[in-house]
């Protein structure tokens, strides 16, 4: 198709079509033409993967209809030239093969390279070809035809070989979670130098992707006491046979009494929380199950930063809190290796990926 002999900015400037002068996540529209400018690669997609938040917003919205849902998510692809959900504000990742390489790319792929984007598909131009037609709309997972694009400053990591695909995207979509919990966890001790032990963590959403790899990743940074939190009792029995955690409790995320109660009563509160739900209204109980001088996390797409903020300071609250931006160098492989060494935390990917095959 040909390399755009034009200048190009590595952060996708060029791409930007309104409003201009804005990044293009915050762009209304951006360019999914597919010529590329010499530092950009042109990915062919086999699938896209929606993060949770957005596909849970757009699955109540629409009562579970697969059509509806199917209709929406082309609309916006098609309307933006990039998946952008305009409630969430979020998107999620791809999996595809490198199509052409601009002469100028720094990202050293090549032409045949199965890899999946670890950059979000709200920054990247999308167009797909196949109305989404081979997608149910029951799932995270879409599978689709079409052509992506990649800046100069993106980010992509090849396929592993010894993990199915779907596997291997699901854990790409949420490697920034583990890798940066063990970051916190390991580095605590060395920021409170008067508390001897190591901290204690609880994962609010422990059952999920996110939440499983992230308990895996605090023990394995030397967590003392793990706390996980999930909502009902089915999630409960799933985590309950696996060991991941040292204690178990039922809570709604969004009863910030009732959630400090159970994390309290679990052993908090904690020193580390992170929080790895997919709902809004988290915040305030997230703030209330952390000790003084402890650490917040959020992970969650659907958090409000600006209730986190106003809750902390409300509640006198000492507590540092973290934006889980996605990217932490070495965050794909330290996933990646999480899995292959947790047949635990592969058990839960199976069975969640298994569920949604089967529309439950």
């Amino acid at each position: 198709m040909g390399v755009v002999n034009a200048p190009s900015s590595p952060i996708g400037l060029h791409r930007v079509l309104e409003p201009r002068g804005v990044l293009p996540q915050a762009a209304r529209r951006l360019d999914d033409r597919p010529e590329i400018w010499p530092d950009e690669v042109r990915v062919r997609v086999e699938r896209l993967n929606l993060d949770a938040a957005s596909y849970r917003q757009l699955a109540d919205k629409h009562g579970g209809d697969g059509d509806a849902i199917r209709a929406e998510v082309l609309q916006i692809i098609t309307a933006r030239g990039k998946m952008h959900n305009p409630v969430t504000g979020s998107g999620g990742m791809l999996v595809g093969v490198v199509d052409e390489v601009g002469p100028e790319s720094p990202l050293g792929l090549r032409p045949g390279d199965r890899i999946a984007t670890l950059v979000s598909l709200t920054l990247t131009p999308l167009r797909v070809t196949d109305g989404l037609r081979r997608w149910d709309g029951r799932s995270e997972q879409v599978p689709t035809e079409g052509h992506a694009i990649l800046f100069g400053r993106s980010i992509a990591a090849q396929l592993p070989d010894d993990l199915p695909t779907e596997l291997a995207l699901a854990v790409m979509d949420v490697c920034g979670a583990p890798a940066l919990t063990a970051r916190v966890v390991g580095s605590y001790a060395r920021k409170h130098p008067e508390k001897e032990q190591v901290p204690s963590v609880a994962v609010i959403g422990a059952a999920g992707k996110s939440g499983s790899l992230s308990l895996a990743a605090a023990r394995r940074a030397g967590a003392k006491t793990l706390i996980a939190v999930v909502p009902e009792e089915r999630e409960r029995a799933l985590l309950a046979d696996t060991g991941l955690a040292d204690e178990i409790v039922l809570a709604d995320a969004r009863d910030p009494v009732g959630l400090m109660t159970a994390v309290h009563a679990a052993g908090g509160p904690a020193d580390v929380t992170v929080v790895c739900v997919d709902v809004p209204g988290c915040e305030h109980g997230a703030i209330l199950a952390t000790a003084d001088a402890g650490t917040v996390v959020f992970f969650s797409m659907a958090t409000s930063f600006t209730a986190a903020a106003l809750g902390a300071e409300g509640l006198a609250a000492d507590v540092t809190m973290l934006v889980g931006n996605g990217y932490v160098p070495g965050h794909a492989a330290y996933a990646l290796d999480l899995l292959r060494h947790e047949p635990r935390v592969r058990r839960i990917f199976e069975q969640r990926l298994a569920a949604e095959v089967s529309g439950k």
